[in-house]
């Protein structure tokens, strides 16, 4: 019988009522690992009853003590994050040092919110009217939610989850039940910090779940990232229950490619972008967008590169591993097949990969397609797999147009020598998080994670002095001690002076 995956309460395990559960895989191998549990609404009101019971003293312990079981929690993650990069190969299939990337750069976050108590200063003027003081404060929202997707099964909460808790939020994280044994890893190491009962809380489930978050009362604020219809489910329900909502949705990354750019650069960046965690990143680059001539050049780069990639078992000797599920197999393969119908030349086929690893596991090959068309689903869907499609262009102007009229606008990247060239970009072009002459521009912890257009739906983005604005609400205090100069009745509006 395999092992149950629970529910995170109160510094404890919860197996929940609800006898449900659905099958975690090991992606190298196709064999399951074990069954998460699926809370029902019950469950999630239970786990976000204890948020809500934790979060008066919470809110209430100084900022010193907080941060210092922050520092604690820091401390024992980098001290043990190698068990984490395990687990998350064990259940995603990404490669154990892409594993450690994604946890060290969630760390950054931790440490960002380390240092949150300059950021938590209010403002104080004195004597702002006759003997009348004016300051603000900033103040936690009670229990937040946060959503997090199967690719980054630890860095995406780290983007949240720190900075909720320095400020004084209690948290329920809803992980993806199909790599959910990241957050309890994480949850237990929050507990040896010492973090008290309640405040950091894991909801295991599916949509009944999520649903429940989305129109508890109790939950104050809403932290999403995933696909961008989910995503606009997630903030039309957050808001209309009264919440704050930040959704980050999906995204269809370009790199330009100018004529003068270093084609040898471009293509290892290309490679790294675009096959990296088998293309299972919200910033992947998917689509090259090649300008003049350098287009049959720079994929014969990309081609040769990507035919010395070794896919095989992430816990392995391997550059690249599986896909996490063998329904998302499916899915990516049948985008390759419409391409090719459409028109579009397989330079590399990834169909057939003869993988280092387990003979049922859900492998695909990195793949190259060229001569892409806009209009060929290949090029419009976000396909979140291990697929590079080459779009070829004849000048800036339209490789710049490509990337403004797509829908999505979460990440883009310019290759070019020409600094005009790259400050006019960086100017003109409409996406969230730009890189030039480096392709996977997420920012670090002090700059804000996020896109633009059907990429984001809320108005703030993630981490960053963003980040604490969204787990923060701000009170105006205006103060007058005993003054008998201001006693008398006066129904008149109130003013300065």
């Amino acid at each position: 019988m395999s092992t149950v995956i629970p529910h995170w309460v109160n510094n404890a395990e919860f197996v929940g009522h609800n006898s449900a559960s659905t099958a975690v895989t090991n992606p190298a191998t196709g064999a399951v690992t074990g069954r998460v549990a699926l809370g029902d609404s019950d469950d999630a009101r239970k786990i976000v009853d204890a948020a809500a019971v934790a979060f008066p003293a919470w809110r209430d312990i100084s900022l010193a003590k907080r941060t210092a079981i922050l520092f604690n929690f820091r401390e024992l993650l980098n001290a043990r994050k190698h068990e984490l990069s395990s687990i998350i190969t064990s259940e995603h299939g990404k490669v154990l040092s892409d594993a450690l990337g994604e946890i060290n750069r969630g760390q950054e976050v931790v440490e960002f919110a380390c240092g949150i108590a300059h950021l938590l200063k209010g403002g104080f003027t004195e004597n702002a009217s006759t003997k009348v003081d004016a300051h603000s404060s900033l103040q936690p929202l009670g229990p937040v939610a946060i959503i997090s997707p199967f690719n980054f099964p630890a860095m995406v909460p780290m983007w949240f989850f720190p900075i909720a808790i320095a400020a004084g939020n209690t948290v329920v994280l809803k992980p993806s039940e199909k790599d959910p044994s990241a957050s309890l890893w994480m949850a237990r190491l929050w507990a040896e910090a010492g973090l008290p009962p309640g405040v950091f809380n894991v909801l295991q489930g599916d949509r009944t779940a999520v649903d429940e978050l989305l129109t508890n009362s109790a939950i104050k604020a809403i932290s999403f990232v995933g696909s961008t219809p989910i995503a606009q489910h997630v903030y039309t329900c957050g808001t209309a229950a009264g919440k704050r909502v930040q959704a980050l949705g999906g995204a269809k990354n370009h790199a330009v490619i100018l004529p003068d750019a270093d084609l040898d650069l471009a293509a290892d960046a290309m490679i790294n972008a675009g096959f990296g965690s088998a293309g299972e990143r919200c910033m992947a680059i998917s689509v090259v967008v090649t300008v003049g001539p350098i287009a049959d050049e720079l994929v014969a780069k990309i081609a040769e590169r990507a035919s010395a990639i070794k896919t095989g078992d992430g816990a392995l000797d391997s550059d690249m591993g599986p896909l996490v599920t063998q329904s998302h197999r499916d899915k990516v393969v049948a985008y390759i097949e419409a391409g090719e119908a459409a028109g579009a030349k397989i330079v590399l086929d990834g169909r057939d990969i003869k993988a280092d690893g387990g003979a049922d596991g859900f492998w695909l090959g990195p793949t190259l397609i060229d001569h892409v068309s806009t209009d060929m689903s290949i090029y419009t869907d976000e396909i979140f797999g291990p697929v590079l499609a080459i779009v070829r262009t004849n000048s800036y102007d339209q490789a710049l147009d490509l990337v403004n009229t797509n829908p999505f606008g979460n990440g883009a990247a310019l290759f070019t020598n020409d600094g005009g060239a790259a400050r006019r970009f960086q100017n003109e072009v409409q996406v969230g998080m730009i890189g030039i002459n480096v392709a996977i521009p997420v920012p670090v912890a002090y700059y804000s994670f996020g896109g633009w257009k059907a990429s984001l739906f809320g108005d703030t983005h993630a981490h960053g002095v963003e980040g604490v604005h969204f787990f923060t609400r701000t009170k105006a205090i205006t103060t007058r001690w005993l003054d008998p100069s201001h006693r008398g009745i006066n129904l008149g509006f109130p003013e300065s002076g």
